[in-house]
């Protein structure tokens, strides 16, 4: 309690990004045509050319700076109880975990990994949010859903079959991503076997859709239950 891994002491910034961060605001002001990727570019060859005397500088502050940063981190540490170093290391680790999947995503997204398919619920949500009668997003929300629920089985049918062209199309385009990732050498992101969904029958296919179609109704209905409290 009155503890965060918000409070730890920061390590510090290495010779390079020392030196951006320095530099940083005169290129800008040298090359305001550039954008960000090609500013930092310019910097890092500029750190290139950098003569090892003026590096030797930045790498002189940064151990200046690493012992102070350790002096702190033991002062800081030597303040906690069991609990809270326990506590803290929980957070630290659920920190770093959520950070990982971002970058995860992030990767998947710059490879362009197909979007995944989408369920018959989602669908008519997607047809039909411009028009629906609510005033906020979560208005809108609610009285797709219970039009949704209201709907008859014959009803959603075409929705249920649209989701179901969408799960082809989806197992197409990863079918063609995996073979690209294969030959990038990214064998890591294929799926296993047991992860790619076996053949099913019309009538099974239908159950399992209805089953998801009832499951997104289940997961929007907490969400504006939520939101509503």
């Amino acid at each position: 309690r009155g503890i965060s891994t918000a409070e730890r002491p920061k390590r510090p910034l290495t010779a390079y990004f020392r030196f951006l961060k320095e530099n940083h605001s005169a290129f800008r002001q040298k090359n305001p045509e550039m954008n960000s990727v090609a500013l930092v570019k310019k910097l890092a060859d500029a750190w290139k050319e950098l003569p090892a005397s003026q590096k030797q500088a930045y790498e002189e502050a940064r151990k200046t700076d690493w012992e102070r940063y350790k002096e702190q981190l033991a002062a800081y540490k030597a303040q906690l109880t069991p609990a809270q170093a326990a506590a803290l290391k929980e957070e630290r680790k659920k920190r770093l975990a959520k950070r990982r999947s971002f970058r995860a995503k992030r990767e998947l997204t710059v490879l362009g990994k197909p979007k995944r398919p989408r369920s018959g619920f989602n669908i008519f949500v997607s047809e039909h949010f411009q028009e629906s009668e609510g005033i906020s997003p979560v208005g809108k929300l609610k009285q797709l859903f219970d039009a949704w629920r209201k709907l008859s089985s014959s009803q959603k049918q075409p929705y249920l079959q649209l989701a179901e062209d969408d799960k082809v199309r989806y197992e197409n385009e990863m079918k063609a991503w995996e073979a690209k990732m294969v030959e990038f050498g990214r064998e890591d992101l294929i799926r296993s076997r047991r992860q790619r969904p076996k053949p099913k029958t019309t009538e099974t296919a239908k159950k399992v859709e209805t089953a998801k179609a009832s499951s997104q109704e289940n997961k929007a209905k907490l969400k504006l239950k939520k939101s509503e409290e």
